[in-house]
């Protein structure tokens, strides 16, 4: 039988803060729906993606997850890479069970046979091999190649602009070559994760802007993943650029030279960090975090490198660290990485729970340039950063580890 309760009780401290009663928490819906007709996946339309790296793009039809939609990507046999919807405007059998001619995809159903622009070649079953298959068109999108990645144009193509070309990227150095990865580097960090992750976009996007998180995870929990100079806690200062933003982080360094290390983000999920052994100049690489849908993203990366060398330097000691495939769950909390801390947030981030503080700067003026930009586009406008004459392509980068004293 219980006993009355003493609401008078002296000397009995009332819990504070508990987490009875919270209220319902919400995700940002504005920034991570990513579909079509949804404000961001319209945003994300207006800019060139890239979908895989060139080597993945074979004669083998694949089934290729973006933006929410789902689509299949293959290469003629003429080299041409073909980015279509997947279920054939005949009788809506998949293409990815067609065969790559030499130039196009035939449906195994019935034959019908199209190219990478999706135009109908071929309607065996029918008369003279179809006298109106000129007026059939199965749905496709814009491609291109570029730094060893295959890129798509899903927007409105009276808005198409120019796919970008990016200092950083330009030119190759004596004896580089372009070495680019679609799996996510294996969860961040070429170490045997997953290729598409699960959860939204945004959480490495915000990543980026986030240069406070290198100190604590990738120092003290991750063990030093990068060189020693990264124990500094930096000073730093972010401006606001044309179609995006970038960072300086100062440090002193133990022989007494100060470094200035710049990052950039680009509208709307570019990243171009300078490399981690801290070699003075411009960066080697861009990643980009594209969404597959509303909780799922795969983390696309090009590297500038000389021919035979791999993204992670031998100079970081990254062989000390156990493949994450072949990490216990254990092992894994002992030493979380960017997957961790990223996944631990959930498919998607509630965002209304967050306490942002001024280490989150970035953050939030990152997440305010894209609510701009896509008020920008309701508007009928054209987001930032877009370029739509070929001559004025090159987007010049400032990123790179700059040394003085």
């Amino acid at each position: 039988m219980a006993t009355k309760r003493d609401d008078a009780c002296p000397g009995q401290a009332v819990p504070q803060g508990t987490a009875y009663g919270r209220p319902p928490q919400t995700s940002n819906a504005l920034l991570t729906q990513v579909g079509p007709g949804t404000p961001m996946g319209e945003l994300m339309r207006r800019y060139w993606q890239p979908v895989l790296a060139s080597h993945n793009v074979t004669s083998r039809p694949r089934e290729i997850r973006i933006l929410g939609e789902d689509l299949i990507v293959f290469r003629d046999g003429q080299g041409k890479p073909g980015l279509l919807y997947p279920r054939c405007m005949h009788r809506g059998t998949s293409l990815f069970w067609g065969r790559v001619e030499q130039d196009g995809i035939r449906c195994c159903y019935h034959g019908w046979k199209f190219d990478v622009e999706g135009n109908c070649l071929e309607q065996p079953c029918e008369p003279n091999g179809g006298v109106n298959r000129a007026s059939a068109r199965q749905p496709w999108y814009p491609v291109r190649e570029r730094y060893g990645l295959v890129w798509a144009y899903m927007g409105p193509p009276e808005r198409m602009p120019v796919l970008p070309r990016y200092s950083c990227m330009e030119p190759l150095e004596a004896g580089e070559t372009y070495i680019a990865y679609d799996n996510s580097m294996a969860a961040h960090a070429d170490l045997g994760g997953p290729e598409v992750v699960p959860y939204s976009w945004l959480h490495m996007n915000d990543n980026v802007m986030d240069p406070f998180h290198v100190q604590v995870l990738h120092t003290t929990f991750s063990g030093t993943q990068f060189v020693n100079a990264f124990v500094h806690m930096p000073k730093v200062k972010f401006e606001e650029m044309e179609g995006g933003m970038f960072y300086s982080a100062r440090r002193t360094l133990d022989d007494g030279r100060v470094l200035d290390r710049i990052s950039t983000w680009l509208m709307p999920h570019i990243m171009s960090v300078p490399d981690t052994v801290l070699k003075e100049g411009r960066p080697n690489m861009l990643g980009i975090s594209v969404p597959v849908d509303d909780t799922h993203c795969r983390i696309l990366a090009t590297f500038r490198l000389p021919h035979g060398v791999g993204p992670i330097d031998p100079e970081l000691g990254m062989s000390e660290f156990k493949p994450w495939s072949r990490k216990t769950v254990a092992e894994r909390q002992d030493q979380p990485g960017d997957y961790e801390a990223q996944q631990g947030q959930g498919a998607i981030s509630l965002h209304s729970e967050e306490h942002l503080v001024t280490s989150d700067i970035g953050i939030g003026m990152q997440r305010r340039a894209l609510t701009r930009a896509i008020e920008t586009v309701r508007a009928g406008g054209d987001p930032p950063g877009l370029i739509f004459d070929e001559a004025d392509a090159m987007i010049e980068i400032p990123s790179g580890n700059f040394y003085r004293g």
